[in-house]
């Protein structure tokens, strides 16, 4: 029965129109409101400020790299999603990787070493270090929802608070800088882009065209039905916590080698902002619906939003409430798709 399961895709499912249809692509709908909001900006920006929203590649560049931290995140995120799962902890854990990853890439004359006898380390054994910690947090998380039955929400929460708890307590919230040329160069220039597209990409494909992506689909569609069918809920819940723990692990490495420091602070409210990334590329909170690509041009929505209202002067305070309405919108978009694809 499992073979049966593993050899249709229900990502394809979810998307397949009524007979005699063909519907086009979800992203693409996505993809023009992305376009939509830049020309909005750009447009916003003559008339208020006298200056091009999208003629400023610095602008541009900047915001793409802040995104590419969330875009990371939102990968796991993503995931744990389409399981009908959510991870509130990845913020946290980013800020906890942050600073053990800082802690073994200070170079040999670091004032004020953490470890004075561990100066001067190959960048493999930060980033290593950096990415067990997120793994072993994954897996954490994985366990505590599939073998104790917690909602995913109280299991992350919990994670949340208690990983924050390390990052602060790892050096009493003291900074830590002074770090090697070759770890902060994995932060250098487009590396963080080229890493979030490459995971982006990795996952996409995983999802799509592999046994993890269908037995992710159809956990999250029917998880009694996919249990019946042969798959090991509970195996494969742990997994995919493991590489959403995994992806913030990787996520707290690339900011700390952009920041050229590790500050125990970081990653204060990432977590909202990979959901809201996943939600509005079109991942349904319902579970059993969404795609990576969608993923992506939502953290790329997220990024156009916080770059143009910074570009035209708009209170911070505004600027949030604003984006909370857009992910208000965007969940308000999904229970309307999911009441039409229930219809069909």
């Amino acid at each position: 029965m499992a073979t049966e399961i593993s050899s249709t895709s229900p990502p394809a499912a979810a998307d397949t129109p009524a007979a005699g249809r063909r519907r086009l692509p979800p992203e693409l709908s996505i993809l023009g409101v992305m376009i939509g909001m830049m020309l909005l900006f750009e447009v916003l920006g003559w008339i208020f400020v006298g200056q091009s929203f999208i003629a400023n590649p610095l602008r541009l560049k900047i915001m793409i790299l802040q995104e590419s931290e969330i875009g990371i995140i939102a990968v796991g995120v993503t995931m744990t999603i389409i399981m009908a799962g959510i991870d509130l902890s990845s913020g946290s854990v980013v800020g906890m990787t942050a600073m053990i990853a800082a802690s073994l890439a200070q170079a040999a004359d670091a004032p004020h070493a953490i470890y004075p006898s561990l100066l001067g380390l190959s960048p493999i054994f930060p980033v290593a270090a950096g990415l067990l910690c997120g793994l072993l947090v994954g897996i954490i998380n994985g366990w505590l929802i599939a073998y104790t039955k917690i909602p995913p929400f109280i299991a992350t929460l919990g994670m949340m608070v208690s990983a924050r708890g390390v990052a602060d307590w790892y050096t009493n919230g003291q900074p830590i800088g002074n770090l090697t040329e070759s770890f902060a160069a994995i932060g250098a220039g487009w590396w963080p882009v080229f890493i979030f597209l490459g995971v982006a990409f990795i996952f996409h494909i995983a999802l799509r065209y592999t046994r993890y992506g269908k037995f992710t689909y159809a956990i999250g569609a029917n998880p009694l039905a996919a249990r019946v069918s042969g798959i090991d809920v509970e195996r494969h819940t742990v997994v995919v916590y493991m590489f959403a723990g995994l992806l913030s692990g990787l996520s707290g490495i690339v900011h700390t080698a952009r920041a050229i420091s590790g500050q125990a602070g970081v990653g204060m409210g990432f977590e909202l902002d990979a959901i809201a990334a996943a939600v509005i590329g079109g991942t349904s909170l319902s579970g059993g619906v969404g795609r990576m690509t969608g993923t992506v041009i939502g953290a790329v929505i997220l990024g156009i939003l916080t770059s143009g209202f910074t570009f035209l002067n708009v209170d911070a305070h505004y600027q949030e409430i604003i984006k909370g309405g857009v992910i208000i919108a965007a969940v308000v978009a999904d229970q309307y798709r999911q009441r039409r694809r229930k219809s069909v």
